[in-house]
């Protein structure tokens, strides 16, 4: 059975590259715009990991992962957080609220499928 990936980004450029460099790999991918979609969608299927941006609107990366991390139902979910901010308080701040894994962009392929191989293999 494949494993499930929530790709959560405003940018439907991100997401597309993100879901191609990770379907590849054989990856079931789920896109969603935003934070907001994103808790839509998690109640109602088997999510295995979760990579979101920080920046986006109605919900943002900070409170996709807060909400993900205080239900107990979906606090195990791994989360990378994929982001333009990248100085390291950032980089502190979405480690402290409850990301496994953090990465800059513009990123590379093969980093982000090395990523998701650490929590899916």
């Amino acid at each position: 059975m494949k494993k499930v990936i929530l790709v959560a980004d405003d940018s439907p450029t991100i997401r597309k590259f993100v879901s191609f460099s990770l379907a590849m790999e054989g990856f079931e991918i789920i896109q969603v715009c935003d934070g907001m979609e994103a808790l839509e969608k998690l109640p109602f299927g088997k999510i295995d990991l979760i990579i979101t941006d920080l920046n986006m609107p109605n919900v943002d990366g900070y409170e996709l992962i807060k909400t993900i991390r205080s239900n107990e139902d979906m606090k195990d979910i791994p989360i990378i957080i994929l982001s333009s901010l990248g100085k390291s308080e950032e980089i502190a701040k979405g480690l402290s609220c409850g990301a496994d894994s953090y990465l800059v962009k513009p990123f590379d392929p093969k980093r982000i499928q090395y990523e998701v191989a650490k929590y899916l293999n």
